[in-house]
């Protein structure tokens, strides 16, 4: 990322006793609210609801769903391009439009080719407004707090399970797909536009600010210096980009087949599904509470660490699912593999930035997203297979405990996180 345009004038002042930076995260928490809580989370939701009134099997709607998350990983290479070169807030509404009118679509997919072209379409819109943007953003905006900063911001995209897996069941339940997804649909737009185009900005250089309000970096002819970091092609040909990322890979897949399913898992262990919705906002809840300690902790702790710690939670997790059947055992359960999905989904873009610096973050980040999201596509299709050819979620989620080890095992054989930049560090200063 160059040094951008000329300073704009935020509507905002930046002078101000708070920091620009701080309204950004902000806005960015209430993006990921809205969005991931009508997008992410309603994965499970729409799946049981296919098969319930669009006459698909559980098989075929877990394969449609595998789509959402390989369209999402390969539009965010285009994402991260884009908010490398325009203002993010273009991208933003972009993608509030197009996953707003494909959530409105949902009640007249009754073709396997229209729910193809459903979970395609929603896999495009949900990276242009979901983690890769926001993170990005944040992330240019803090150096020091930035720990913080991503886990305030990221906290929205639990806190949407929350507000939104409730609401949607509930409508669904209540008026039929139909009805139900015209009104998440204009609430996912109402609810996200307007805060990206007033408050959101690039960077503190497009307002002539640096990261965490410091004085900005200039060169001796005045100008706006751009940010630190690698380039590119050094961060993707790199151990520890090539390694972290497996690591991710083996984790979201896990994590991403078990949202897709926990939803059905409840309902069919309890026999209700007000029952599996509350599951899965305590499984939100959880999310919310793990980040922010998260945020928190990682100030003391070093990161890699901390994400071994969250990697041997979220396999005990999926040995719980496993195994117990009851209403309490199933909130437990729900509450320990939560306060591993905030935390997951937070880590790889802080460890990102933290390793490869902000240089060529959106590039970076988008690869490793585009990578980890198009093998999560494999998450809900390998959990779908099992519970069919076992004849129940037991063998499937003790499959994706040994995915969690795998990824634990490729973490560290990475190495050190910040080995490329002190070694870039170490050639400038010699």
């Amino acid at each position: 990322m160059d040094a951008g345009p000329a300073p704009e004038t935020p509507r905002a002042s930046p002078r101000g006793p708070v920091f620009y930076g701080w309204y950004v995260v902000a806005a960015v928490f209430v993006i990921h609210t809205v969005a991931c809580g009508l997008i992410f989370y309603n994965l499970s939701i729409f799946l049981k609801a296919f098969v319930a009134e669009g006459g698909f099997t559980v098989s075929a709607a877990s394969n449609a769903t595998a789509l959402f998350f390989v369209s999402s990983g390969i539009a965010g290479l285009a994402v991260g391009w884009l908010l490398d070169r325009y203002d993010p807030r273009w991208v933003v509404t972009s993608g509030a439009l197009l996953s707003g009118a494909v959530l409105a679509s949902a009640g007249h997919v009754t073709a396997m080719w229209q729910l193809y072209a459903f979970y395609i379409l929603f896999g495009i819109g949900n990276a242009a407004v979901a983690v890769i943007p926001g993170m990005t953003i944040v992330a240019r905006w803090f150096t020091r707090q930035r720990s913080k900063a991503i886990a305030y911001a990221s906290t929205g995209l639990s806190l949407g399970g929350i507000v939104f897996t409730p609401v949607s069941a509930g409508l669904i339940e209540r008026y039929g797909l139909m009805d139900a997804a015209y009104w998440l649909g204009l609430v996912l737009v109402i609810g996200v536009i307007p805060v990206a185009l007033i408050v959101l900005r690039a960077s503190p250089e497009a307002i002539g600010q640096a990261p965490d309000g410091d004085p900005p970096r200039r060169s001796a002819d005045g100008s706006l210096l751009p940010p630190d970091g690698v380039s590119f092609e050094q961060a993707i040909r790199s151990r520890f980009f090539i390694l972290c990322t497996t690591a991710f890979v083996f984790s979201m897949m896990a994590q991403v087949g078990s949202l897709a399913h926990q939803f059905r898992l409840v309902s069919t262990r309890t026999g209700d599904d007000q029952m599996a919705a509350l599951a899965v906002a305590v499984m939100a809840a959880a999310s919310i509470a793990g980040r922010l300690v998260g945020g928190a902790v990682l100030s003391h702790v070093a990161s890699k660490t901390y994400l071994y710690a969250i990697y041997v939670l979220q396999a005990l997790s999926f040995i719980l699912f496993a195994f117990v059947q009851g209403p309490a055992g199933l909130f437990i359960a729900s509450a320990v593999f939560g306060s591993t999905v905030g935390n997951m989904q937070m880590m790889q873009p802080l460890i990102v930035a933290e390793a490869f610096g902000l240089k060529s973050y959106a590039r970076i980040l988008s690869v490793s997203q585009m990578i980890t999201t198009c093998a999560n596509a494999a998450g809900p299709a390998l959990l779908g297979f099992l519970y069919v050819a076992a004849g129940g979620y037991e063998l499937a989620y003790l499959a994706i405990t040994v995915s969690s080890a795998l990824g634990f095992a490729s973490l560290y054989a990475a190495g050190p996180v910040r080995a490329l930049l002190d070694a870039q560090e170490k050639t400038v200063q010699g």
